[in-house]
Protein backbone atom coordinates (compact mmCIF):
# COMPACT_ATOMS: atom_id res chain seq x y z
CA UNK A 1 0.00 0.00 0.00
CA UNK A 2 0.86 3.48 -0.78
CA UNK A 3 1.59 5.41 2.64
CA UNK A 4 2.70 4.22 5.69
CA UNK A 5 2.48 0.37 6.65
CA UNK A 6 0.14 -1.41 8.48
CA UNK A 7 0.37 -3.89 11.25
CA UNK A 8 -1.75 -6.27 12.70
CA UNK A 9 -1.22 -6.77 16.29
CA UNK A 10 -4.44 -8.21 17.58
CA UNK A 11 -6.21 -11.36 17.06
CA UNK A 12 -9.80 -11.97 17.87
CA UNK A 13 -12.11 -14.53 16.79
CA UNK A 14 -15.56 -15.99 17.63
CA UNK A 15 -16.37 -19.43 15.51
CA UNK A 16 -17.60 -22.68 15.77
CA UNK A 17 -14.24 -24.86 15.66
CA UNK A 18 -12.82 -22.14 18.65
CA UNK A 19 -13.60 -19.01 20.21
CA UNK A 20 -9.87 -17.21 21.06
CA UNK A 21 -7.67 -16.96 18.73
CA UNK A 22 -5.74 -19.75 20.12
CA UNK A 23 -8.65 -22.51 20.41
CA UNK A 24 -9.58 -21.20 17.26
CA UNK A 25 -6.06 -22.07 15.39
CA UNK A 26 -6.03 -25.92 17.40
CA UNK A 27 -9.92 -26.09 15.88
CA UNK A 28 -8.39 -25.97 12.09
CA UNK A 29 -5.90 -28.33 12.92
CA UNK A 30 -8.28 -30.60 13.85
CA UNK A 31 -11.66 -32.89 12.48
CA UNK A 32 -14.06 -31.73 10.50
CA UNK A 33 -17.15 -30.80 13.05
CA UNK A 34 -20.80 -32.49 11.39
CA UNK A 35 -23.27 -30.34 10.13
CA UNK A 36 -24.35 -27.07 10.36
CA UNK A 37 -21.26 -25.08 12.14
CA UNK A 38 -22.86 -23.15 15.08
CA UNK A 39 -20.63 -21.92 18.15
CA UNK A 40 -22.72 -23.79 20.73
CA UNK A 41 -20.02 -22.19 23.45
CA UNK A 42 -20.41 -19.08 22.95
CA UNK A 43 -22.40 -16.91 25.86
CA UNK A 44 -23.08 -13.33 25.67
CA UNK A 45 -23.54 -12.10 29.32
CA UNK A 46 -19.56 -13.39 29.52
CA UNK A 47 -19.15 -9.76 27.00
CA UNK A 48 -21.50 -7.74 28.47
CA UNK A 49 -21.41 -6.63 32.08
CA UNK A 50 -25.49 -5.87 31.95
CA UNK A 51 -27.32 -8.99 30.80
CA UNK A 52 -30.21 -6.56 29.71
CA UNK A 53 -27.76 -4.91 27.37
CA UNK A 54 -26.97 -8.48 26.13
CA UNK A 55 -30.77 -9.17 25.32
CA UNK A 56 -30.79 -6.23 23.74
CA UNK A 57 -28.49 -6.68 21.24
CA UNK A 58 -28.81 -9.26 18.13
CA UNK A 59 -26.22 -12.41 18.19
CA UNK A 60 -24.06 -10.91 15.33
CA UNK A 61 -23.83 -8.20 17.40
CA UNK A 62 -22.67 -9.59 20.39
CA UNK A 63 -19.87 -11.45 18.17
CA UNK A 64 -18.50 -8.81 17.14
CA UNK A 65 -17.77 -7.10 20.45
CA UNK A 66 -16.48 -10.38 21.85
CA UNK A 67 -14.25 -11.05 19.19
CA UNK A 68 -13.12 -6.76 19.21
CA UNK A 69 -12.84 -7.18 23.09
CA UNK A 70 -10.02 -10.76 22.56
CA UNK A 71 -8.10 -8.71 19.65
CA UNK A 72 -8.01 -5.24 22.12
CA UNK A 73 -7.19 -7.21 24.94
CA UNK A 74 -4.36 -9.01 22.79
CA UNK A 75 -3.23 -6.04 21.22
CA UNK A 76 -2.35 -4.93 24.21
CA UNK A 77 -4.06 -1.66 23.66
CA UNK A 78 -2.37 0.40 21.03
CA UNK A 79 -3.14 3.92 22.85
CA UNK A 80 -4.37 6.14 19.79
CA UNK A 81 -6.19 8.57 20.03
CA UNK A 82 -9.82 8.51 20.12
CA UNK A 83 -10.66 10.33 17.13
CA UNK A 84 -8.19 8.86 15.43
CA UNK A 85 -8.92 5.39 16.41
CA UNK A 86 -11.69 3.96 13.75
CA UNK A 87 -14.07 0.88 13.62
CA UNK A 88 -14.88 -1.04 10.46
CA UNK A 89 -17.14 -4.05 11.37
CA UNK A 90 -18.38 -5.93 8.22
CA UNK A 91 -21.60 -8.37 7.47
CA UNK A 92 -23.55 -10.00 4.86
CA UNK A 93 -27.04 -10.01 6.78
CA UNK A 94 -26.86 -8.33 9.76
CA UNK A 95 -30.09 -8.90 12.18
CA UNK A 96 -31.28 -11.31 10.77
CA UNK A 97 -32.49 -13.51 13.85
CA UNK A 98 -34.30 -10.20 15.18
CA UNK A 99 -35.98 -9.69 12.13
CA UNK A 100 -37.39 -13.10 11.99
CA UNK A 101 -38.43 -13.05 15.79
CA UNK A 102 -40.10 -9.61 16.36
CA UNK A 103 -42.12 -10.53 12.31
CA UNK A 104 -43.30 -13.63 14.25
CA UNK A 105 -44.05 -11.61 16.92
CA UNK A 106 -46.28 -8.95 14.98
CA UNK A 107 -48.01 -11.73 13.07
CA UNK A 108 -49.30 -13.39 16.44
CA UNK A 109 -49.36 -10.88 19.13
CA UNK A 110 -50.12 -7.46 17.07
CA UNK A 111 -48.12 -4.30 16.07
CA UNK A 112 -48.13 -3.01 19.74
CA UNK A 113 -45.79 -5.73 20.90
CA UNK A 114 -43.41 -5.21 18.41
CA UNK A 115 -40.10 -4.54 20.44
CA UNK A 116 -38.71 -0.95 20.40
CA UNK A 117 -34.91 -1.85 20.21
CA UNK A 118 -36.11 -3.94 16.81
CA UNK A 119 -33.99 -1.34 14.22
CA UNK A 120 -31.06 -0.89 16.53
CA UNK A 121 -30.78 -4.48 16.93
CA UNK A 122 -31.53 -5.52 13.10
CA UNK A 123 -29.55 -2.47 11.17
CA UNK A 124 -26.17 -3.58 9.86
CA UNK A 125 -24.00 -1.07 11.27
CA UNK A 126 -25.08 -2.69 15.04
CA UNK A 127 -21.60 -4.48 15.16
CA UNK A 128 -19.30 -1.46 14.28
CA UNK A 129 -21.32 1.52 16.51
CA UNK A 130 -21.49 -1.32 19.66
CA UNK A 131 -18.00 -1.49 19.31
CA UNK A 132 -16.82 2.02 18.67
CA UNK A 133 -19.28 2.76 21.63
CA UNK A 134 -17.58 0.25 24.24
CA UNK A 135 -14.26 1.29 23.44
CA UNK A 136 -14.65 5.05 22.62
CA UNK A 137 -12.95 4.94 19.47
CA UNK A 138 -14.13 8.07 17.62
CA UNK A 139 -12.94 7.89 14.53
CA UNK A 140 -14.83 6.54 10.98
CA UNK A 141 -16.76 3.46 12.24
CA UNK A 142 -18.18 1.61 9.48
CA UNK A 143 -19.54 -1.58 8.04
CA UNK A 144 -19.58 -2.81 4.75
CA UNK A 145 -22.22 -5.10 3.27
CA UNK A 146 -21.05 -6.74 -0.23
CA UNK A 147 -22.20 -10.57 0.80
CA UNK A 148 -19.41 -13.05 1.35
CA UNK A 149 -16.82 -10.78 0.54
CA UNK A 150 -17.57 -7.81 2.94
CA UNK A 151 -14.78 -8.56 5.82
CA UNK A 152 -12.48 -8.73 3.33
CA UNK A 153 -13.14 -5.77 1.83
CA UNK A 154 -13.89 -3.84 5.16
CA UNK A 155 -10.43 -5.16 6.38
CA UNK A 156 -8.51 -3.48 3.45
CA UNK A 157 -10.45 -0.27 4.19
CA UNK A 158 -9.64 0.02 7.58
CA UNK A 159 -5.83 -0.42 6.24
CA UNK A 160 -6.47 2.11 4.02
CA UNK A 161 -7.65 4.67 7.27
CA UNK A 162 -3.94 3.85 8.51
CA UNK A 163 -2.09 3.75 5.46
CA UNK A 164 -3.39 7.38 4.23
CA UNK A 165 -3.18 8.84 7.53
CA UNK A 166 -6.68 9.56 8.68
CA UNK A 167 -5.90 7.05 11.09
CA UNK A 168 -3.51 5.67 13.72
CA UNK A 169 -5.15 2.25 15.05
CA UNK A 170 -8.80 0.72 13.48
CA UNK A 171 -10.96 -2.39 14.84
CA UNK A 172 -11.46 -4.35 11.73
CA UNK A 173 -13.19 -7.52 10.58
CA UNK A 174 -16.94 -8.91 10.33
CA UNK A 175 -19.86 -10.90 11.69
CA UNK A 176 -22.35 -13.01 10.95
CA UNK A 177 -25.32 -14.57 12.73
CA UNK A 178 -27.73 -15.77 10.02
CA UNK A 179 -28.81 -19.18 10.83
CA UNK A 180 -32.51 -19.12 11.83
CA UNK A 181 -34.55 -21.12 10.26
CA UNK A 182 -35.65 -18.81 7.34
CA UNK A 183 -32.16 -18.20 6.41
CA UNK A 184 -31.29 -21.47 5.88
CA UNK A 185 -34.29 -22.58 4.11
CA UNK A 186 -33.18 -20.06 1.52
CA UNK A 187 -29.30 -21.15 0.90
CA UNK A 188 -31.48 -24.75 0.83
CA UNK A 189 -33.89 -23.75 -1.78
CA UNK A 190 -31.66 -22.32 -3.69
CA UNK A 191 -29.42 -25.17 -4.03
CA UNK A 192 -26.49 -23.53 -2.36
CA UNK A 193 -25.96 -25.96 1.05
CA UNK A 194 -24.63 -29.19 0.85
CA UNK A 195 -26.91 -31.87 0.81
CA UNK A 196 -24.87 -34.52 3.10
CA UNK A 197 -23.88 -31.43 5.26
CA UNK A 198 -19.97 -31.56 4.36
CA UNK A 199 -17.77 -29.29 3.16
CA UNK A 200 -15.85 -30.39 0.66
CA UNK A 201 -13.75 -27.54 -1.30
CA UNK A 202 -12.28 -28.58 -4.42
CA UNK A 203 -13.12 -32.09 -3.69
CA UNK A 204 -14.44 -34.02 -7.45
CA UNK A 205 -17.29 -34.52 -5.27
CA UNK A 206 -18.22 -31.14 -3.78
CA UNK A 207 -22.37 -30.26 -3.20
CA UNK A 208 -22.44 -26.93 -1.86
CA UNK A 209 -20.98 -24.86 0.95
CA UNK A 210 -21.91 -25.90 4.91
CA UNK A 211 -23.93 -22.54 6.56
CA UNK A 212 -22.25 -21.15 9.76
CA UNK A 213 -22.05 -18.13 12.29
CA UNK A 214 -19.40 -16.25 13.63
CA UNK A 215 -16.81 -12.93 13.71
CA UNK A 216 -13.43 -12.41 13.55
CA UNK A 217 -11.70 -9.01 14.76
CA UNK A 218 -8.32 -7.68 13.90
CA UNK A 219 -5.82 -4.57 15.95
CA UNK A 220 -4.71 -2.91 12.78
CA UNK A 221 -1.88 -0.10 14.06
CA UNK A 222 0.61 1.96 12.39
CA UNK A 223 3.43 -0.09 12.09
CA UNK A 224 6.30 2.51 13.45
CA UNK A 225 4.06 2.95 16.62
CA UNK A 226 3.11 -0.83 16.78
CA UNK A 227 7.04 -1.45 16.82
CA UNK A 228 7.81 1.65 19.41
CA UNK A 229 5.35 0.31 21.71
CA UNK A 230 6.69 -2.98 21.49
CA UNK A 231 3.11 -4.62 20.29
CA UNK A 232 3.62 -8.25 19.02
CA UNK A 233 3.32 -7.60 15.17
CA UNK A 234 1.38 -10.97 13.65
CA UNK A 235 2.01 -9.76 10.18
CA UNK A 236 1.34 -6.69 7.69
CA UNK A 237 -1.99 -6.04 5.27
CA UNK A 238 0.16 -5.57 2.15
CA UNK A 239 -2.19 -4.83 -0.21
CA UNK A 240 -6.17 -5.52 -1.19
CA UNK A 241 -9.14 -4.83 -4.03
CA UNK A 242 -12.53 -4.94 -4.84
CA UNK A 243 -14.20 -6.11 -8.48
CA UNK A 244 -17.70 -6.34 -9.88
CA UNK A 245 -17.94 -9.52 -11.97
CA UNK A 246 -21.23 -7.44 -13.41
CA UNK A 247 -22.36 -10.69 -14.88
CA UNK A 248 -25.13 -12.46 -12.20
CA UNK A 249 -26.66 -12.21 -9.21
CA UNK A 250 -24.97 -15.74 -8.12
CA UNK A 251 -23.24 -17.57 -10.63
CA UNK A 252 -19.12 -15.73 -11.13
CA UNK A 253 -18.21 -14.73 -14.27
CA UNK A 254 -16.88 -17.00 -17.02
CA UNK A 255 -13.19 -18.00 -16.39
CA UNK A 256 -13.14 -16.57 -13.22
CA UNK A 257 -12.59 -12.76 -15.01
CA UNK A 258 -13.37 -11.00 -12.14
CA UNK A 259 -11.83 -13.08 -9.66
CA UNK A 260 -8.17 -12.26 -11.73
CA UNK A 261 -8.94 -8.61 -11.62
CA UNK A 262 -9.55 -8.74 -8.48
CA UNK A 263 -6.16 -10.96 -7.10
CA UNK A 264 -3.99 -8.30 -9.83
CA UNK A 265 -4.87 -5.59 -8.64
CA UNK A 266 -4.56 -6.92 -4.81
CA UNK A 267 -0.58 -8.00 -5.87
CA UNK A 268 -0.19 -4.80 -7.51
CA UNK A 269 -1.15 -2.58 -4.47
CA UNK A 270 0.85 -5.00 -2.53
CA UNK A 271 3.89 -4.27 -4.96
CA UNK A 272 4.33 -7.90 -5.55
CA UNK A 273 4.58 -10.46 -8.98
CA UNK A 274 2.72 -13.42 -8.66
CA UNK A 275 5.65 -15.50 -7.90
CA UNK A 276 6.28 -13.39 -4.32
CA UNK A 277 3.00 -15.39 -2.90
CA UNK A 278 3.51 -18.21 -0.59
CA UNK A 279 0.08 -19.54 0.44
CA UNK A 280 -3.46 -18.92 -0.88
CA UNK A 281 -6.09 -19.03 1.63
CA UNK A 282 -9.20 -19.82 -0.90
CA UNK A 283 -12.69 -18.68 -0.77
CA UNK A 284 -13.07 -22.11 -1.77
CA UNK A 285 -16.47 -22.54 -0.24
CA UNK A 286 -16.92 -25.85 -1.42
CA UNK A 287 -20.10 -25.11 -4.51
CA UNK A 288 -19.59 -26.98 -7.89
CA UNK A 289 -19.12 -23.46 -10.10
CA UNK A 290 -17.69 -21.66 -7.56
CA UNK A 291 -14.50 -24.00 -6.88
CA UNK A 292 -13.90 -24.14 -10.33
CA UNK A 293 -14.36 -20.53 -11.06
CA UNK A 294 -11.92 -19.54 -8.39
CA UNK A 295 -9.48 -22.70 -9.05
CA UNK A 296 -9.23 -21.70 -12.97
CA UNK A 297 -8.39 -17.78 -12.23
CA UNK A 298 -5.91 -19.12 -9.63
CA UNK A 299 -4.32 -21.33 -12.59
CA UNK A 300 -4.04 -18.27 -14.86
CA UNK A 301 -2.70 -15.78 -12.52
CA UNK A 302 -0.18 -18.20 -10.82
CA UNK A 303 0.55 -20.78 -13.47
CA UNK A 304 1.08 -24.65 -12.37
CA UNK A 305 1.87 -25.88 -9.83
CA UNK A 306 1.26 -21.86 -8.12
CA UNK A 307 1.01 -21.20 -4.57
CA UNK A 308 0.24 -24.04 -1.85
CA UNK A 309 -3.98 -23.62 -1.93
CA UNK A 310 -6.05 -24.25 1.32
CA UNK A 311 -9.29 -23.99 2.52
CA UNK A 312 -10.49 -23.44 5.91
CA UNK A 313 -13.93 -23.72 5.01
CA UNK A 314 -13.53 -27.19 5.50
CA UNK A 315 -13.48 -26.44 9.03
CA UNK A 316 -15.30 -23.52 9.77
CA UNK A 317 -17.88 -23.61 6.62
CA UNK A 318 -19.26 -20.45 5.74
CA UNK A 319 -19.86 -17.73 7.97
CA UNK A 320 -21.18 -15.46 5.12
CA UNK A 321 -20.19 -11.80 5.48
CA UNK A 322 -17.63 -13.28 8.16
CA UNK A 323 -15.92 -15.30 6.27
CA UNK A 324 -12.91 -13.25 4.53
CA UNK A 325 -12.26 -11.63 8.43
CA UNK A 326 -11.99 -15.77 9.87
CA UNK A 327 -9.72 -16.36 6.64
CA UNK A 328 -7.34 -13.64 7.42
CA UNK A 329 -6.95 -14.15 10.91
CA UNK A 330 -6.08 -18.11 9.72
CA UNK A 331 -3.72 -16.89 7.54
CA UNK A 332 -1.71 -14.69 10.55
CA UNK A 333 -2.06 -17.55 12.68
CA UNK A 334 -0.75 -20.08 9.73
CA UNK A 335 2.11 -16.94 10.13
CA UNK A 336 2.60 -17.30 13.68
CA UNK A 337 2.81 -20.58 13.85
CA UNK A 338 4.31 -21.76 10.14
CA UNK A 339 2.33 -24.31 8.95
CA UNK A 340 -0.50 -24.17 6.64
CA UNK A 341 -3.79 -25.55 8.13
CA UNK A 342 -5.49 -27.96 6.11
CA UNK A 343 -8.42 -28.21 3.57
CA UNK A 344 -10.69 -30.85 5.28
CA UNK A 345 -12.91 -32.81 3.16
CA UNK A 346 -10.48 -32.43 0.18
CA UNK A 347 -10.31 -36.47 -0.62
CA UNK A 348 -11.10 -37.03 -3.96
CA UNK A 349 -8.99 -34.21 -6.24
CA UNK A 350 -11.21 -32.61 -8.90
CA UNK A 351 -9.53 -33.49 -12.34
CA UNK A 352 -10.75 -30.60 -14.01
CA UNK A 353 -8.58 -28.58 -10.38
CA UNK A 354 -4.73 -28.47 -10.95
CA UNK A 355 -3.86 -26.43 -7.97
CA UNK A 356 -1.48 -27.49 -5.20
CA UNK A 357 -4.57 -28.23 -2.37
CA UNK A 358 -3.41 -28.47 0.99
CA UNK A 359 -4.78 -31.80 2.23
CA UNK A 360 -2.43 -32.24 5.85
CA UNK A 361 -1.40 -29.75 8.09
CA UNK A 362 1.78 -28.23 5.86
CA UNK A 363 5.35 -26.81 7.49
CA UNK A 364 5.90 -23.64 5.46
CA UNK A 365 8.52 -19.96 6.15
CA UNK A 366 5.90 -17.66 6.10
CA UNK A 367 5.63 -15.20 3.02
CA UNK A 368 3.17 -12.99 2.02
CA UNK A 369 0.25 -14.58 1.35
CA UNK A 370 -3.26 -13.95 -0.77
CA UNK A 371 -6.98 -14.53 0.77
CA UNK A 372 -9.66 -14.37 -1.58
CA UNK A 373 -13.28 -14.11 -0.63
CA UNK A 374 -16.39 -13.61 -3.49
CA UNK A 375 -19.81 -13.44 -2.93
CA UNK A 376 -23.61 -13.43 -4.46
CA UNK A 377 -23.90 -10.20 -6.36
CA UNK A 378 -20.41 -10.65 -7.46
CA UNK A 379 -18.69 -8.94 -5.51
CA UNK A 380 -14.82 -9.85 -5.64
CA UNK A 381 -12.74 -9.45 -2.87
CA UNK A 382 -8.90 -10.14 -2.44
CA UNK A 383 -6.16 -9.49 0.74
CA UNK A 384 -2.45 -9.67 0.46
CA UNK A 385 -0.77 -10.27 3.83
CA UNK A 386 2.85 -10.49 4.41
CA UNK A 387 4.80 -11.90 7.40
CA UNK A 388 6.08 -9.39 10.66
CA UNK A 389 9.44 -8.70 9.13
Amino acid sequence: MEGRRVAVTGIGVVAPCGTGKDAFWNGLLGPAPEGPRRVHDFDPEQWFPNPKEARRTDRFAQFALAAATMALADSGEPGADPSRAGVIIATGVGGLATIEEQVRVFDSKGARRVSPFLVPMMMANAGAAGVSMRFGWQGPCETVVTACAASTHGIANAARLIAYGRCDAVLAGGSEAAMTGVGIQGFINMTAISSLGISRPFDAERDGFVIAEGAAVLVLEEWEAARARGAHVYGEIMGGASTADAHHITAPSPGGAGAIACIELALAEAKLSPGDIRQINAHGTSTPLNDAAEAEAIEKVFGLPGPPVTSTKGITGHALGAAGAIEAAAVLMSMEHKLIPPTAGFAKPDPAVHLDIVGEARPWDPSPTLSNSFGFGGHNGCLVIGPPA
